[in-house]
């Protein structure tokens, strides 16, 4: 029975790899059921019909992305299209400001003039073979539409997981084994408290990072303040990853925008202000101690997500760590109560067949 499980387990995990292209709409909708289900459920027990409590939050979230789009999509590719500028201009700064320097301290001859002659002589080229690239990804009409599927689908499937979660719950709750279930049921909802306080609170967190971030640089004068802030926000999620990119990413911009060094001594303070806070308010307000992962075990989750299951894989990185967690303290605790932990008499007699053997191999 036991090697059933798990083949049924390994078939379904090999199935969903298989079927992985088209399943983003699902997982997507599947994440938005789950992070709302406990407002839809308390909307509820205020007397409120499921399903018209699920169409109210789905209503405020439509509303408030379309509002969020007019507000801040003008703005960031303003800001984008500035930060894009930023890179000639560098090349243009170091060439005439450190690469002297560099050549007359230390003897070398260093020449970015020939990169950026390289990159106009080449211009062409490259649009050449852009256009074509994107001729390829855009140009195939069932791509196309498969795309605009899945945006549309989202919600879709996102309102009626929403509308059918208790019912669905107990569908699965129904088909566990009965010997079992009070285990399994524990199981879920330990893994359900510590997940979705943890999702939520993670997101909460990566918003007011972005929003802080955002606000300090424009408040300093950075004129792409608002990109270089919410992309910072956004990958707070990785321990180090927004800090560094948005600290590099705003000093580089700083200094091509003003030429002088004391800007970047704001840019700095505005990181540090919003790191604090990030430490001393945002973590312990929102996410605390739910995962208890250490840095290092978070960035090779998110690498591992990456490299498995692409941009989704490194969105759920984390939230499937957080299951993994309290899986692997359950298993903890069952090898502190197994023979193998309490009593050494029992493992010997279950090793002593393998001593047996190598003791024969080694004569």
């Amino acid at each position: 029975m036991r090697w059933i499980v798990i083949g049924s387990l390994a078939l379904a995990m090999y199935i969903v790899y298989l079927l992985s292209p088209i399943l983003t709409p699902f997982l997507a909708g599947a994440v938005l059921a789950y992070l709302f289900d406990p407002l839809v459920t308390r909307m509820v027990g205020w007397k409120i019909n499921r399903t018209l409590g699920t169409t109210v939050v789905f209503f405020v979230i439509m509303l408030v992305m379309i509002l969020a789009v007019l507000a801040l999509v003008p703005v960031i590719i303003n800001q984008a299209v500035k930060l894009v500028t930023v890179f000639p201009k560098l090349l243009t700064m170091l060439q005439d400001q450190l690469v002297p320097y560099l050549n007359g301290r230390l003897g070398l001859d260093i020449n970015l003039n020939s990169v950026t002659q390289l990159t106009v002589q080449h211009a062409q080229e490259i649009g050449t073979v852009l256009a074509k690239s994107a001729t390829v990804v855009f140009g195939n009409g069932s791509a196309v539409v498969l795309s605009m599927m899945n945006l549309i689908l989202i919600p879709v499937i996102g309102f009626y997981l929403l509308r059918d979660w208790p019912q669905l719950l107990q569908k699965i709750q129904a088909l566990m084994p009965r010997q079992q279930e009070p285990q399994w049921v524990a199981l879920a909802q330990e893994s359900n408290q510590m997940l979705g306080g943890f999702l939520r609170g993670q997101l909460a967190v990566m918003l007011a990072n972005g929003i802080t971030y955002a606000i300090g640089l424009t408040v300093v004068g950075l004129e792409t303040g608002v990109v270089i802030g919410m992309a910072a926000g956004m990958l707070s999620f990785v321990p180090y990853l927004g800090n560094v990119i948005g600290i590099t990413t705003a000093l580089i911009a700083m200094y091509i925008q003003t030429g002088e060094f004391m800007p970047l001594l704001w840019v700095l303070i505005v990181f540090v202000i919003g790191q604090t806070l990030e430490s001393v308010l945002w973590q312990p307000r929102f996410v605390g101690e739910r995962i208890g992962l250490h840095p290092v075990a978070v960035i090779f989750a998110v690498m591992a997500g990456g490299v498995l299951f692409g941009f989704f894989g490194v969105l759920l990185a984390l939230p499937v760590s957080a299951i993994l967690v309290v899986l692997g303290r359950h298993a903890l605790k069952w090898y502190r109560e197994s023979p193998f932990y309490e009593d050494a008499d029992k493992v010997k007699i279950l090793l002593a067949p393998f001593k047996d053997n190598v003791a024969e191999k080694s004569k």
